[in-house]
């Protein structure tokens, strides 16, 4: 976990860009610099320093500050995204494409707070920058808490929470990406069960060794070095240190036929090389963090396939000698998200899941 501390460098005009759900009052505001101090920062997720901000592109990505006062501020960059501010246990107030500027939340009861801006969407096309959390004249900063448990989340669109808020099976790109909150779907569910501090490297389309249909581009294991999708920055893990990780990828390797041009031939190759990708990228895993539980999970789709060459893999490792490796499938989900993706409903039985792999370890949180 990163603590930050930024200083403003955006130009700030006065408007409105945001759906505000109440009890907060948030307006984006013209200010300056020397009217505002940069508070310490704790950062969730892998970011990239960009001058003043910090640029991000996996999902999942929160920022939070501790203060005394009833006014706070933050800076949003560069970027399409979706971001949700929460004070303290308050209800969630969603900022949807927000203008690049500084923004305020003021009115609260004065005292000791701490805020937290999610990043709900996914940012597949582009990198997007956050500029920090900012005290007005009369906000001082409070020491952070720092968790103690951590967990890491790695997988597809079932993990970033693609959808997981419509209404509908049927959905457009944008309907999409404004459905889409991965603060609502398992990682903010177990960071929230938990209260873990959490770190999401996921991709919607992604697999293993082969992505959605076959289409080009880098799989997750591929992509797993880098902060940003365009390879431009190596991922800076140190001081990340997870006590469990959640693997979940395989629905897009398996949920479509082989086309004649992709590299497999036959179905047999490629569960082949899907078990042998997936027990290397796990092996490299432990190596980098040998007393996490590594907690591998499958739905029952694709008649059972995805949820059969995971639980081969799950049996290579242990017969590898892994025993901090737990395997959980989940069954009868409802997919009623976009495209036949987990619902939030779904999203909690994921969880459950999950959780009680991790709660049948009592060293799960020793690492």
């Amino acid at each position: 976990m990163r603590f930050m501390m930024l200083a403003v460098g955006l130009g700030l005009v006065a408007a409105s860009a945001f759906t505000q759900a109440p009890p907060l009052a948030i307006t984006r505001i013209a200010d300056t610099p020397a009217t505002l101090r940069a508070l310490p920062m704790q950062v969730g997720g892998r970011t990239v320093e960009d001058g003043a901000q910090l640029l991000r592109q996996w999902p999942g990505t929160y920022f939070e500050s501790a203060f005394h006062g009833s006014t706070i501020a933050f800076a949003v960059g560069k970027g399409r995204v979706h971001l949700t501010a929460r004070v303290d246990n308050g209800t969630p107030a969603s900022l949807v494409e927000p203008k690049p500027g500084l923004y305020r939340i003021a009115g609260l009861t004065p005292g000791n707070h701490r805020l937290r801006i999610d990043v709900v969407s996914e940012s597949q096309a582009e990198a997007t920058a956050f500029g920090g959390i900012f005290a007005p004249a009369g906000t001082t900063a409070r020491p952070l808490r720092a968790r103690a448990r951590r967990i890491e989340f790695i997988g597809d669109s079932h993990t970033v929470g693609y959808g997981n808020t419509a209404t509908s099976n049927t959905c457009t790109q944008d309907q999409v990406w404004s459905t889409t909150d991965t603060a609502r779907g398992l990682p903010g569910l177990l960071g929230a069960r938990y209260d873990a501090d959490y770190r999401v490297n996921a991709i919607s389309g992604r697999g293993i060794v082969r992505n959605y249909d076959g289409f080009a581009a880098d799989t997750l294991p591929q992509a797993y070095p880098y902060a940003t999708l365009d390879h431009a920055h190596p991922a800076d893990d140190r001081g990340w240190s997870p006590q469990v990780i959640v693997i979940a990828l395989g629905t897009n390797d398996f949920s479509t036929p082989l086309r004649p041009t992709e590299r497999w031939k036959t179905r047999d190759a490629l569960h082949a090389d899907y078990q042998q990708t997936y027990v290397r990228f796990v092996q490299t895993l432990r190596a980098r963090h040998p007393a996490a539980r590594i907690i591998l999970w499958s739905t029952d789709l694709a008649d059972g396939e995805i949820a059969a060459q995971i639980a081969q893999v799950h049996a290579r490792l242990r017969a590898a000698g892994d025993t901090r490796l737990s395997y959980a499938p989940v069954h009868k989900l409802g997919f009623t998200g976009c495209h036949a993706h987990p619902d939030t409903a779904d999203d909690a039985a994921i969880a459950d899941a999950v959780a009680r792999a991790i709660d049948a370890d009592p060293a799960a949180w020793k690492g």
